[in-house]
């Protein structure tokens, strides 16, 4: 078993080495916590007591390991707090494992001592009972924590859908490497040739508004699209105005304006054809370049 033990060890910090030596990227906070939470877990009574919840905690830093050496940030995130969380719990197991040998210690040394060493056996006994006693209600807090905690996130990632999902009903959604895009008719948001939103555009935007706010975003690029009809210079400072037009309708609506900006694309960018009335349709259009929290 100890040696099991120590080459899960030896993996464990191969793993960390390659991370730092072979400089692909910084560890996040999330699995630096993780690693030093298992740590202290193997190096405590966990070590000795908790082998099997240490076992699980050695296999979720794996796991975190692993989707951090293949570059999955927002993964490797999530699983380095579950690691983290496992390695806590496991500390806590062993903590009470070894206050239970104590108090078994303290109950057999009780049996055979003297007269005389049976009320310093006592004073062990009762010490030994506070330490498991507090020991488990903090072991208690731990995991209440965690479901809380837990809970939260399933009601944020429940949030989150529900917003993306009325952001489709609205417009075209998609994600790309860029972040995930959302693509508004130029037709349906402006009057042919001019930047002043129309009154159906300014309830669609408030709705998307609604549903970025409730999302939530890091950053939001607002990028103003034409087609090619009428000069380049024409059709950039066009799109231009329309991506402001529509920046200043969102951060009116609670969009936070240090997470917004305007950018014009003219007509460098299309979609489709320009040789058809549909296809210069679907160039004339703005997309919101959202990066997810």
């Amino acid at each position: 078993m100890k040696l099991k033990q120590d080459l899960a060890t030896i993996a464990i910090g191969a793993a960390f080495l390659c991370s730092t030596a072979c400089g692909a990227a910084m560890a996040p906070r999330e699995l630096e916590d993780a690693r030093e939470a298992f740590h202290k877990a193997k190096e405590g009574p966990a070590g000795k007591y908790a082998l099997a919840q240490l076992e699980e905690a050695k296999q979720a830093l794996q796991e975190a390991e692993t989707a951090f050496n293949d570059g999955e940030d927002d993964q490797t995130k999530d699983l380095a707090y579950i690691a983290e969380r496992r390695s806590q719990l496991a500390a806590a197991a062993g903590a009470l494992e070894e206050a239970k040998k104590d108090r078994e210690d303290a109950l057999a040394a009780k049996e055979k001592a003297q007269e005389a060493y049976q009320k310093s056996a006592e004073k062990r006994l009762t010490a030994a009972q506070r330490a498991l006693d507090e020991k488990s209600r903090s072991m208690a807090a731990a995991q209440a924590k965690l479901d809380e905690e837990m809970r939260r996130r399933q009601a944020a990632e429940k949030k989150a859908a529900a917003a993306l999902a009325s952001l489709e009903e609205m417009a075209k959604v998609k994600e790309e490497a860029r972040g995930v895009v959302i693509t508004l008719s130029g037709s349906v948001l402006f009057a042919s040739g001019k930047s002043e939103l129309l009154p159906i555009a300014q309830s669609k935007l408030e709705e998307v508004a609604k549903a970025l706010n409730e999302q939530g975003y890091k950053q939001i690029i607002v990028e103003g699209h034409t087609d090619s009809r009428g000069s380049d210079s024409a059709n950039l400072m066009l799109s231009e105005r329309r991506a402001e037009a529509v920046r200043a309708l969102l951060v009116s609506r609670g969009v936070e304006s240090s997470k917004i900006r305007a950018v014009g694309i003219g007509e460098s960018r299309p979609i489709a054809s320009n040789n058809t009335a549909d296809g210069r349709a679907n160039n004339r259009r703005v997309e919101l370049v959202v990066t997810p929290e």
